[in-house]
């Protein structure tokens, strides 16, 4: 298998720890450059013809894309660990978690960081700063909001590390690079704790 990739993308990262935590060897990276827009080039979109990564290559050829896609297919690829969720009811809570931090904190922050940061001109055209800055709001609403269920919990879907920690972890990091966001500064003691504890897991060194 080969994953089309990119360096210090979220999205790409969030496969990358899957696979980590999964154990799953063999999986070739085929880095692929944002910057020079190498995701656009012809060959690339032969493979994707929305220009994203991750897309994972499977051994007869087929791509598959979408980051939570190619997590259901790895799951199901490499049982265990399981962290998508046993049975259909701890599947249905894993995966409410873990689409609330995928749309309403990671997704804020992607606007934020791609609408204000000049880095990412490039990739946002045209970018509006306003639009980004207000959702650099919202997300640290979704913030408080995932600090106070960490109060209660060890991890984001309940009392075990799954999908949805990979994703707000993610999620958290771009937002540490690219926004300078740390947690504990603004008040958020349980997800900076939170955070510190995911960041020691071997699968948090991917990327």
């Amino acid at each position: 298998m080969k994953l089309y990739t990119a360096f210090r993308a979220p999205n790409p990262r969030r496969v990358a720890m899957f696979i980590a935590e999964k154990g799953i060897e063999g999986v070739e990276d085929v880095m692929i450059d944002l910057s020079t827009a190498e995701h656009k080039s012809a060959a690339f979109l032969a493979r994707n013809p929305l220009a994203q990564v991750p897309a994972l290559e499977l051994d007869d050829g087929r791509m598959l894309c979408e980051t939570r896609a190619i997590c259901t297919w790895l799951e199901g690829y490499a049982p265990e660990p399981n962290l998508m969720g046993e049975g259909y009811e701890e599947r249905a809570f894993i995966e409410m978690a873990d689409r609330r931090v995928e749309l309403r904190l990671f997704a804020a922050i992607a606007n934020c960081i791609r609408h204000t940061h000049p880095g990412l001109a490039k990739l946002e055209q045209p970018q509006f700063p306003e639009f980004g800055a207000s959702q650099g709001e919202k997300m640290r609403d979704v913030a408080r909001w995932l600090d106070q269920t960490l109060a209660g919990q060890p991890y984001v879907a309940g009392a075990r590390f799954t999908i949805a920690d990979i994703t707000a972890f993610c999620a958290l990091e771009f937002a540490r690079g690219l926004m300078k966001f740390r947690p504990g500064d603004e008040g958020m003691q349980h997800l900076q704790a939170w955070r510190d504890r995911i960041a020691e897991r071997p699968s948090a060194a991917k990327f």
